[in-house]
C-alpha cells in the first residue's frame, strides 16, 4: 500500500515537469504548460457579450475564428487595472466536458518560457481552511522565488466553459 502511495506521488510530479509559460498577474508569476498554449496576442478590440459574468470580456475575431475572452484578474477577484502596452492575452486549449475550447485570457505580461524540473515543484501547501486551490497544479521554485503552476483545465468550471463556448 505504502508503494502504491509513493509511486503515485512520483507520478504525480513527474506529470508536473515541463516547459512552462510564465506571466505576471497583479504582480505574482505564475504558469501555464506550454503544450496549452496556442498563442500569444497583444489586445485587441474585444466584444463584449451581455449578460455574462464581470471576468467575461467578449469575444474576439482571430483570424476568422470567435474565440471568448476573459479576464484572469478578474476571475481570481483581484482588482481590475489599466490595460499597459504589455498587457496580452494568451490564447489557450482547455479541455472540458464537451470537448476541446479555445479561449484567450488577459494577463499582465508575459515572462518567458521555462524548463520546471519535477524536484522543483511543490504540492499546494494546504490553508488550514475550505479554499478551493483544485486548479492550482503545484508551486515551482525557480531562482529564490515561487510561480504559481495553474491547471488551465480546472480554472474554470464547467458551467462556466459551457457558457464561454455558448457566447463564442
Amino acid at each position: 500500500m505504502e508503494n502504491s502511495i509513493i509511486s503515485q506521488v512520483v507520478k504525480t510530479a513527474a506529470n508536473r515537469e515541463g516547459k512552462y509559460l510564465t506571466f505576471a498577474l497583479a504582480g505574482e508569476e505564475n504558469g501555464i504548460s506550454i503544450l496549452k498554449v496556442k498563442e500569444i496576442i497583444g489586445m485587441m478590440t474585444i466584444t463584449p457579450i451581455p449578460k455574462t459574468p464581470e471576468f467575461v470580456k467578449g469575444v474576439i475575431n482571430l483570424r476568422g475564428k470567435v474565440i471568448p475572452v476573459v479576464d484572469l484578474r478578474l476571475k481570481f477577484g483581484m482588482e481590475t487595472i489599466a490595460h499597459t502596452d504589455r498587457t496580452c492575452i494568451i490564447v489557450v486549449e482547455i479541455q472540458s466536458a464537451t470537448g476541446t475550447i479555445l479561449m484567450g485570457i488577459i494577463v499582465d505580461s508575459v515572462s518567458e518560457v521555462l524548463n520546471i524540473k519535477a524536484d522543483d515543484i511543490e504540492d499546494t501547501p494546504n490553508f488550514g481552511t475550505n479554499l478551493n486551490t483544485a486548479f492550482i497544479l503545484g508551486m515551482a521554485k525557480v531562482n529564490g522565488s515561487v510561480k504559481i503552476l495553474l491547471d488551465i483545465d480546472r480554472v474554470f468550471q464547467a458551467e462556466e466553459l459551457s457558457n464561454l463556448a455558448q457566447a463564442a
